[in-house]
């Protein structure tokens, strides 16, 4: 197979469940059964996956996690070992990339030194011998919607780090593709960039309405980006749900651990019935969601806290604990402070405005309807 970007016909720069078939038409994007090996190691690990039409899916994870590897194997930049990938109905898995009906962005701008914007722009579609009075209606809508069209003559050189990543983006646009792949595109821009990135890229995507599939480590991105988060793992999808839900029922300890920011607060302790023993604390839990599948009336299980979900002051309906300031962290709009829970270190976030020193003692509270439980050994949610 040919890989690399020249073959896309641009410049040389637990698992989720199965849906229905990926001929049905009812995905844009579908991956069956899809293995990547190589020699002992396995990246992709029997994965399963449908991106439906129009949708923003984000491939999030660690590094190593096996997103990049995905988004590569759908391009058609890499050997799968098994399996079948499916674009827009059809059967594409030995496809070469540039007859895969895609457009991707990648982490470089990779854009040509000696060439103008609009020239960077048009180049592929010179090469792909497409005539020239098509080549200008698209270079100028492409311009017009990630506002080019100022800097059409100039250099990458003359360009920012922002304006150069909104032309290796209208390099793909150009294409006007059913699905566009998007590898880190942001990861070299500075965090003010990166946030007036993902804005334009999501004005991007209301607007075009294509199929989009987005990978990133940063879950900031993933939250604001995606209709569905795909999290990942050792090459597999351990959660595929809409932001919210990721958010607020992560399926285990790992994804629980990988969304939020400040990260949840854990707890080991024992599970008897509907209380969480943590030393010599009972914390009630009536109101807390379980889950549908069986659980031992007793085991040793991991109690999840996000800091944003511990309140000042008493509840009524919640759980209500007593805690002493050990440490401040003003973020502006809001204030991290540390205290302990059961012994154990306890962050919360409140706003910014009120007013916290070392050795304050707080009343603290939170309602067990917001909490996450997993079972200590295998780490699934409870």
């Amino acid at each position: 197979m040919t890989t690399g970007s020249a073959a896309l016909g641009l410049e040389v720069p637990p698992r989720a469940a199965a849906s229905p078939s990926p001929a049905s038409g009812e995905a844009s994007v579908s991956v069956r059964e899809l293995d990547i090996r190589y020699g002992a190691l396995t990246a992709i690990d029997k994965l399963d996956l449908d991106v439906a039409k129009g949708e923003f899916l984000v491939l999030l994870g660690p590094s190593g996690c096996g997103k990049s590897t995905l988004l590569n194997a759908i391009a058609g930049l890499l050997d799968i070992s098994d399996g079948e990938i499916w674009i827009s109905g059809r059967n594409v898995t030995w496809a070469e990339p540039k007859d895969r009906g895609i457009g991707m962005v990648f982490q470089s701008y990779a854009l040509y030194p000696r060439m103008s914007v609009k020239e960077n722009l048009s180049f592929g579609l010179r090469m792909n011998g497409i005539a020239r009075a098509e080549i200008e209606r698209r270079v100028a809508k492409a311009s017009r919607m990630l506002q080019l069209e100022p800097l059409l003559e100039r250099k990458p050189a003359e360009l920012s780090g922002g304006q150069r990543q909104r032309v290796a983006i209208g390099r793909a646009l150009v294409r006007e593709v059913d699905v566009f792949l998007f590898d880190e595109p942001l990861s070299n821009l500075d965090a003010k960039l990166r946030a007036e990135l993902r804005v334009e890229i999501k004005r991007l995507h209301q607007s075009l309405g294509n199929t989009m599939i987005y990978v990133t480590h940063d879950q900031i991105e993933a939250l604001t980006l995606a209709d569905r988060i795909a999290i990942m793992k050792g090459g597999v999808i351990q959660q595929l749900a809409p932001p919210i839900e990721v958010y607020q029922r992560p399926v285990n300890h790992f994804v629980a651990g990988f969304i939020g920011s400040p990260a949840m607060n854990f707890f080991e302790g024992r599970l008897a019935g509907e209380t969480f023993h943590l030393g010599d604390l009972a914390l009630p839990l009536a109101g807390y969601g379980f889950s549908s599948r069986p659980r031992p009336s007793d085991c040793a299980a991991t109690l999840g806290l996000r800091p944003e979900h511990v309140a000042l002051g008493p509840s009524p309906h919640g759980v209500s604990f007593e805690g002493t300031v050990a440490v401040v962290e003003p973020m502006g709009a809001d204030t991290l402070f540390w205290t302990e829970l059961g012994g154990q270190p306890l962050s919360v976030r409140t706003h910014g405005e009120r007013a916290l020193a070392v050795g304050d003692r707080l009343r603290l509270s939170f309602d067990p309807a917001r909490l996450s439980l997993f079972d200590a050994a295998s780490g699934e949610r409870l």
